[in-house]
Order: structure tokens, then sequence, then C-alpha cells
């Protein structure tokens, strides 16, 4: 399937396409899909992703899981910054390039300073990634 047909079908089941900037740009584009109670983000694998044994590279999949969970912890702040303080990932399965690896995220609880997030990332039905994530609230632009 070409890339362009790849978008296509991606747009049809909803997909919005994101050239982010900053760190999380250089692995992107990414996709997204707002869900009622999930967030959802999307990457289109390829040879960039690979580490030297031929799959997707680990750091790329921590890389996309921190930034689904730290988006839903932006989220449900109100849109205040959110660091990650803790973050646990489990790999379930390798990843080859040219598939869609799905990003998916939930809050569990937040308080006033802290936001607890768990996810996962899959191809189609098939459990790639879990992980969670202790996300500490900005409340200013000082960082505090």
């Amino acid at each position: 399937m070409t890339q362009s047909e790849v978008s296509a079908r991606l747009e049809q089941e909803g997909w919005r396409q994101h050239k982010p900037r900053g760190f999380t740009g250089l692995v992107g584009p990414l996709w997204s899909r707002a869900d009622p109670e999930l967030l959802s983000f999307g990457l289109v694998t390829d040879e960039r992703h690979l580490n030297p044994a031929g799959i997707v590279h680990g750091g790329l999949l921590t890389t996309l899981l921190d930034q689904v969970l730290s988006t839903a912890a932006w989220q449900v702040t109100g849109q205040l910054p959110c660091v990650t303080i803790q973050l646990d990932a489990q790999f379930v399965s390798p990843v080859k390039a040219g598939v869609f690896l799905a990003a998916h995220a939930e809050v569990v609880k937040r308080t006033r300073e802290i936001v607890f997030v768990r996810g996962e990332l899959s191809i189609s039905d098939a459990l790639v990634m879990t992980g969670s994530a202790v996300l500490k609230v900005l409340h200013s632009a000082d960082g505090k």
C-alpha cells in the first residue's frame, strides 16, 4: 500500500495527521483521533524507526507511549503543561516497518499536582506495549 493510500484509509477512519514541533516531530508525522473516553495517537512505521535487528526501536515505542500519556494529562488539566516523573513500559511484541501503530491513553486519577495515566500501543487489535506514567502538573511558566 502506498503512503497516500495509507493516509486516505486513515482519514476515512477518522484519523487526522499532525506534524508536531520539537522532538516528537522527528518521529512523525503523528496521527490523532478523538474517541469519547480515550485519547488516540498513531504512527506509520518505516525504515527510519528500525534498530539494527530490523525491528522498530524500543525508544520510538517509548516516545510514542510517553507522547500519548502526557497529552492525556495535558487535556485533563485544562492544557496545563505536565512533565513525566515516572514512566513504566512493558514491551509485549516486536513491531516491523510499514504498519500503523496506534497508541491509546486514559487518565486513571488526577490530583491538583499529579496525574496518573495508563496506555497501550497496538497494531490492529494486537497488543505491542503497555505502560503507565505519573506526571507532575506545572501551574506556572517557571515550572512550579
